[in-house]
């Protein structure tokens, strides 16, 4: 097991007490930051030259809800959909030629994706990645934030939804890619953005509503991600939305495969994937 973080500190302590209560030592912790592109290439780079065996599962998990405004990365994107989808498009990429035949790959999402489903956030509004990435300014910069957010979410099962068509196309049909939704978990650190009020209500309020369905704790839909990667009667199922154990549709949005073919090959010319660097096929 990889744990991949910008915060190698952290994720160093997470690989030992992995270790500690698995009685497992073949956890090992990597430095990569999601919001740099460089960061997920040398990442890239550093994983090929360690000579693993092959990948089983890649669990794309990284989440960031900017809600002070729209802000920008190094590269000039966007943030939120910078470390939400861009990141993890090109690091999925990457990693393609290093998995097993069988692999399956988790994109976690979230309901806010969905329009029709009442989340207290704003919808999505996904028109075309450029605009994503390079937003006009807002009067608005708490909901342009959080309508970010939603929109990444829609952004990663479009993905999903896209990578597997391609995967099936080009005959890699074997490996599996499935989004996942692990409903409303208070107390992380998805509020670090939040003002301090917003914080308490996060951190203290909202664990208490836990017997109410939708929202988890960490450990509940930890469990059920882990599903996702290692349930051998899932071998096979690839293309579909996860909410908890369930398979369920998404949003009406997140099937239109034009909108996830443009948001495919926009988000190859800006992270300027080379063909070399993806065993999938640049274009549609």
């Amino acid at each position: 097991m990889i744990i991949a973080s910008r915060d190698y500190a952290k994720s160093t302590q997470a690989a030992r007490s992995l270790i500690t209560e698995t009685g497992n030592s073949d956890v090992t912790a990597m430095e990569m930051n999601l919001g740099s592109l460089n960061s997920v290439r040398r990442f890239g780079v550093d994983f090929a030259a360690r000579a693993l065996p092959p990948i089983g599962a890649i669990v794309c998990n990284a989440a960031i809800q900017v809600i002070s405004g729209i802000t920008y990365n190094d590269d000039g994107y966007e943030t939120t959909f910078a470390v939400n989808h861009l990141g993890h498009f090109l690091l999925v990429n990457l990693l393609l030629r290093h998995l097993n035949d069988r692999a399956r790959i988790v994109v976690v999402s979230s309901g806010t994706h969905n329009p029709d489903q009442f989340t207290g956030m704003p919808k999505p509004d996904y028109r075309d990645a450029i605009s994503l990435a390079k937003p006009e300014l807002s009067t608005d910069p708490s909901n342009a934030g959080r309508r970010a957010y939603t929109t990444s979410k829609l952004c990663n099962i479009m993905f999903t939804y896209e990578l597997s068509r391609r995967l099936k196309a080009e005959g890699h049909d074997k490996i599996c890619a499935n989004a996942f939704d692990p409903g409303l978990m208070p107390g992380t650190g998805l509020a670090r953005d939040y003002r301090p009020f917003q914080k308490f209500i996060w951190n203290f309020v909202l664990p208490a509503l836990r017997v109410i369905p939708g929202v988890n704790s960490t450990s509940k839909s930890g469990i059920d991600l882990a599903r996702l990667v290692l349930d051998s009667g899932l071998e096979g199922v690839s293309g579909k939305y996860f909410v908890g154990r369930r398979s369920v549709p998404s949003s009406k949005e997140s099937y239109d495969e034009r909108k996830a073919a443009e948001l495919w090959e926009s988000s190859v010319t800006m992270v300027r994937l080379k063909p070399e660097e993806t065993i999938l096929g640049m274009v549609n």
